[in-house]
C-alpha cells in the first residue's frame, strides 16, 4: 500500500468563506498515482471545515445565512470563550459542518456523486490555515 501526505494553505481575507477544493485535492491524487484507496482531507484549524456539497451559490448563501442564525458572530458578549478573542461563533460553525471527509478513490479518480464536490469552510479567516490531504491505496 502507498500513502501520500500534501498540505493545502489558505489565507482568505474576509471572515466566512467556502472554497471550492476539489481541483487542488484531484491535483494531490494524480501526483500520488494512487489509483484505488481512500483521500482524507481534514481542516487543520479549529475554526475552520472541510465538507461535500454541492457547488451553487444559493446553496452557498443559503449556509452563510443559516450557520449565522444558529451561531451568530455578534454580540461577541454572548459568549463565555469570547473573553478576549471574537471567534466563540467559528467554533461553533466547524462543529457544524465538520472537521474532515474521506472520498473514494477508484480508477484514478475521486468517486463522487454527480454534483458533490469538496469544500474548505473559512470561519474565521484573515490568517494563514492549513487543509491536510492524505491519500492510501494502491
Amino acid at each position: 500500500m502507498k500513502s501520500y501526505r500534501k498540505e493545502l494553505w489558505f489565507e482568505v481575507p474576509t471572515r466566512r468563506a467556502l472554497i471550492n477544493i476539489t481541483p487542488q485535492v484531484e491535483a494531490c491524487l494524480q501526483e500520488s498515482q494512487i489509483q484505488e484507496g481512500l483521500v482524507l482531507c481534514n481542516a487543520m484549524h479549529i475554526t475552520a471545515s472541510v465538507f461535500i456539497n454541492d457547488d451553487e451559490s444559493g446553496l452557498h448563501h443559503d449556509y452563510d445565512v443559516w450557520l449565522e442564525k444558529l451561531a451568530p458572530h455578534e454580540p461577541v458578549s454572548q459568549y463565555r470563550h469570547n473573553v478576549g478573542e471574537d471567534n466563540a461563533d467559528a467554533h461553533m460553525k466547524r462543529q457544524i459542518m465538520g472537521r474532515e471527509v474521506v472520498v473514494a478513490v477508484s480508477q484514478g479518480r475521486l468517486d463522487f456523486g454527480t454534483w458533490e464536490r469538496i469544500f474548505y469552510g473559512e470561519f474565521d479567516g484573515r490568517r494563514r490555515k492549513r487543509v491536510l490531504v492524505k491519500i492510501i491505496g494502491e
